[in-house]
């Protein structure tokens, strides 16, 4: 019997629900299941009802339940508010004292974690732990595998604190098996411990591809959901000789990454929509000197402030057309965790070999979520620094022209301090070899070099990933952090007869592949499907392959789509 089931942990910021999640799928996981976890929470230290959700299943999971099996609830507002998302025939595991609500029903389970946790675990700081352990208890899994990860856990911590987490634990295990009478259809079936797995964010998947890829000075200034790069690039950085900046501001951000960049170090920063626009003028100074810059943005719900800890796909025609004037850049959008290391490796190389500024663009719900991957699924790519010259590649070190005419529009650079040659560069427009110029028809071919790279990079971008291959009627059209979900939501519909298909975009800008595009999807019905208001990529995918989009199935709540809700408004739209 196939295996997928949804545990939400709900309650207070500050009462360890992340930490139930993450043990939960870490102990799953090693046991051959795959795991995926979001959440749902207010932009607080702490207060405020949120949810993370974990969902296991022995088939890729990559996209949240449509239902919710079991719920952990762990205050009030998870008895009042989350209770209603429970499937029909799931359950609720609360504690009335703790919950100050008594709930009558067959699908709620009193637990008295504050009680137990206390008695066992000497604190009440343990009831997520009691909890925990009462979750394996109505799932049938075994005790023991996560005793082990609590004791891995928390054994730098001493001893008492392993013991006592062990306790708690095992009284929420043991209180269950004695009071349990009811029925729970879904159980956790035994497996074969699978090696070589790991449970990652998106963002720490996008800091791991960066180091990678040979990143060595980092600059950047703290804003959700971007932070968390950061944070794991910090983490690592004695280890893999990475310089990390903390910035005053994204301006100072911004210009650093170029400066250090335009030394020849691979740099990056990272933040959200409204940090980038404090980065747009940086961002114009990158394209006009052809200086490689890599920029993460993680998106979420806007404009200013907006929704801090919410996701969105908004900032999509903001970053293609970000910055005063016209220059090339790069968008790339990963659609999950193996997607987001492999983007940050292609950003470097694209933007070393064409000398510009790539943007790899994030959200909330794709940088927050952790995803099962396989260590096979981490092989990075060759390291291209483009074309950079050193002294015996140069005719004469006096004639070194920065921004030569070249019809790729792609001047040899040379790395200044690692050549007897003088690198002019200058943001003001300028000649070959980079003093500032007011000629008009100096002007003209200038702009023409630099745009000519567009034409090497349109050939470069990747083409869509399409899911399944075979003959379909309907293209559910899509990129970034849709990916897992629209993928579910087209296998059921196949496996009812509608033959549906995934066209998924993870390279934005320059548009890939139009005549592709265009051959396979002229006679079939188009539904986009994207966190924003206007159906930024279904208006930018008509203007650039000219095929109309039946339908844009739009979100724009601050929350991620489920895969049967895609599905849901397609049937309705038809």
């Amino acid at each position: 019997m196939a295996v997928d089931i949804t545990i939400r942990v709900a309650g207070q910021a500050g009462q360890g629900m992340q930490s139930v999640s993450s043990v939960m799928g870490k102990v799953f996981m090693r046991q051959g299941f795959h795991v995926f976890i979001h959440q749902d929470v207010e932009s607080r230290i702490r207060g405020g009802h949120g949810f993370t959700q974990l969902r296991v299943g022995d088939m890729a999971v990559g996209a949240p339940g449509d239902r919710i099996d079991l719920l952990i609830a762990l205050d009030g507002g998870a008895v009042e508010g989350d209770f209603q998302d429970l499937a029909d025939e799931g359950i609720m595991l609360y504690d009335p004292p703790a919950a100050g609500i008594p709930k009558e029903s067959p699908q709620c389970f009193p637990l008295p974690m504050e009680r137990l946790a206390e008695e066992e675990g000497k604190s009440k700081i343990m009831a997520n732990t009691v909890a925990t352990g009462a979750a394996f208890a109505i799932l049938g899994a075994d005790l023991q595998p996560l005793l082990e990860l609590l004791t891995e856990e928390f054994g730098r911590k001493g001893e008492k604190i392993v013991e006592n987490n062990a306790s708690s634990a095992r009284a929420g295990y043991d209180y269950v098996a004695e009071h349990f009478k009811g029925h729970f259809p879904h159980t956790m079936p035994q497996s074969v411990p699978k090696q070589g797995r790991m449970l990652i964010s998106g963002s720490e998947a996008m800091a791991l591809g960066a180091i990678w890829a040979g990143l060595k000075f980092y600059s950047g200034y703290p804003m959700s959901p971007s932070t968390p790069i950061m944070e794991f690039v910090a983490s690592a950085a004695k280890e893999h000789r990475i310089l990390v900046e903390p910035a005053e501001d994204e301006i100072s951000a911004i210009n650093m990454i170029i400066g250090a960049s335009f030394a020849g170090v691979r740099s990056m920063t990272a933040t959200s929509g409204g940090g980038f626009c404090l980065m747009v003028e940086g961002l114009g100074l990158a394209g006009m000197t052809e200086t490689p810059a890599v920029i993460v943005v993680a998106q979420r719900a806007g404009p200013s402030t907006g929704l801090p800890t919410r996701t969105e796909q908004s900032d999509l025609g903001f970053v293609i057309h970000a910055s005063h004037g016209e220059f090339p850049r790069a968008v790339l959008a990963p659609g999950d965790a193996r997607e987001a290391f492999h983007a940050m490796g292609r950003a470097f190389n694209l933007a070393d070999r064409y000398q510009m500024p790539v943007i790899v663009l994030g959200d909330q719900h794709l940088n927050d979520s952790f995803f099962t991957l396989d260590r096979q699924d981490l092989k990075p790519a060759p390291l291209d620094r483009g074309e950079i010259l050193r002294d015996s590649e140069i005719p004469s070190l006096r004639d070194y022209r920065r921004y030569a005419f070249d019809r790729s529009g792609i001047s040899p650079r040379i790395l200044p301090g690692l050549s007897g040659a003088l690198v002019c560069a200058d943001s003001d427009e300028h000649t070959e070899a980079g003093h500032i110029t007011e000629s008009g028809k100096i002007r003209k071919k200038m702009m023409e070099k630099r745009m000519g790279k567009l034409a090497g990079l349109t050939r470069e971008m990747a083409a869509p990933w399409v899911y399944p291959s075979e003959k379909f009627d309907i293209v559910l059209l899509g990129w970034g952090s849709t990916l897992g979900l629209l993928k579910e939501a087209v296998d059921s519909m196949n496996r009812d007869g509608i033959t549906a298909n995934v066209l998924h975009f993870s390279e934005i800008f320059p548009f890939p592949d139009r005549k592709g595009v265009r051959d396979r999807c002229k006679d079939a019905r188009i539904f986009s499907v994207e966190n924003n208001y206007t159906g930024q990529f279904a208006d930018y995918f008509n203007r650039e392959t000219g095929l109309p989009v039946f339908k844009k199935i739009l979100k724009y709540d601050g929350r991620p789509f489920t895969p049967g809700e895609i599905r849901s408004r397609i049937m309705d739209a038809l």
